[in-house]
């Protein structure tokens, strides 16, 4: 290969249509009533904590560009810095998860190519609600991808790059779960806010018919809402029935279903404080990190870097990859320079390398790194 030829335009096959592989990217679960929305969702703080354990985790991880043949870290393009103009990586990383965790997919909009191959150079995240699809007649591939009823390209300029998650999103496999988290949050709401214990009303004189019943509990029900009076005949009186929290279950029910809520987004649960016997020492900080890696963060964090290693994005040959090890998985300093001595002693690193690889001057030589073709 000549020294021009490595200018060349490379060959870039249009985006295939992504094949179709759930009906749950909306919103809302149409036609059930335990359909859960997204603001909805994250109004449950068990649900909130664990979105941001695994967004605001994922999002902290730098993207390094690898050649795949050997390992070799390679310098960075503009996108892996920073793919979006308007926000730094941290914040498109975080909104992308999100997008994964609670909708089982994710949209950045090629914004920028690059003018020699035409791969992406710059994108932006795209909320999954502003945009819609249509099939193809079996519908099993999508032929045609939109943002706000408009069609946009299926490949290049304007196109999306879609992150496809490894299930339907919580949204989906969740639903029942989150209402019921929502439904007790709103049962603590009302009786923290209502000024009058629960209660029955009693009738004493004759019996009225439905329509008066349901007149006389919506007209109750609308004056303790609102805090004031209500009145009531001779011939009815109120019974409260007041009950504890405790009586009531609601610090019981809050814990069982924090613990829920953790299973189903594959979070530990002493996490979110949902396991009050679990207790964390030092000695495990790392073997925890480790395990939540694996098993929680691991499909949202394949997700992505496999889609932008892909070859419409990165140039075949090279992949893209977090660096989690560095970011959240480094050992204590006595424990790393034990190792690095024991390299050293072994003969398989230089004292240079190991100056390198605790972020070390060596030799007071300038550790710029030098430029990538």
């Amino acid at each position: 290969m000549g020294l021009f030829d490595r200018f060349r335009p490379a060959k870039i096959e249009a985006q295939a249509a992504p094949q179709l592989m759930t009906d749950s990217f909306n919103y809302y679960l149409p036609g059930l009533m335990t359909a859960v929305g997204r603001d909805e969702a994250m109004s449950v703080p068990s649900v909130a904590r664990c979105r941001n354990l695994i967004a605001g985790t994922i999002a902290s991880f730098p993207l390094e560009l690898y050649k795949k043949s050997t390992g070799e870290k390679l310098g960075k393009p503009l996108w892996l810095e920073q793919p979006s103009i308007h926000q730094p990586l941290s914040t498109t990383l975080a909104w992308t998860v999100d997008s994964l965790l609670f909708y089982g997919v994710a949209y950045w909009r090629v914004t920028e190519t690059y003018f020699d191959d035409g791969r992406p150079a710059r994108f932006e995240w795209v909320a999954p609600g502003r945009v819609s699809y249509r099939t193809d007649a079996n519908t099993n591939y999508i032929i045609q991808y939109t943002i706000d009823g408009t069609d946009v390209p299926m490949s290049g300029l304007g196109s999306l790059v879609t992150f496809s998650a490894l299930d339907e999103g919580v949204l989906q496999r969740g639903a029942r779960t989150l209402r019921s988290a929502i439904d007790l949050e709103t049962a603590m709401r009302v009786a923290s806010a209502t000024p009058m214990p629960s209660g029955v009303i009693k009738n004493t004189g004759a019996d009225l018919s439905p329509e008066e019943v349901q007149s006389i509990l919506a007209s109750w029900k609308s004056a303790r809402e609102r805090r004031s009076t209500a009145y009531l005949t001779s011939t009815l009186d109120y019974l409260p029935t007041a009950f504890s929290p405790r009586d009531m279950m609601f610090v019981d029910a809050v814990q069982s279903t924090a613990t829920q809520v953790a299973r189903m987004m594959n979070v530990p649960a002493y996490y979110i404080s949902a396991d009050m016997n679990n207790s964390m020492t030092y000695a495990n900080v790392q073997d925890e990190r480790r395990q939540f890696v694996s098993l929680s963060l691991a499909p949202y964090v394949h997700a992505i870097q496999d889609r932008l290693s892909m070859d419409d994005i990165t140039a075949r040959g090279n992949i893209v990859k977090f660096n989690v090890e560095d970011a959240f998985l480094a050992v204590n300093a006595l424990e790393r320079l034990a190792v690095i001595e024991k390299m050293l002693a072994l003969g398989l690193i230089t004292v240079e390398q190991a100056m390198e690889m605790e972020n070390l001057s060596p030799n007071g030589n300038d550790t710029d790194e030098p430029n990538v073709l």
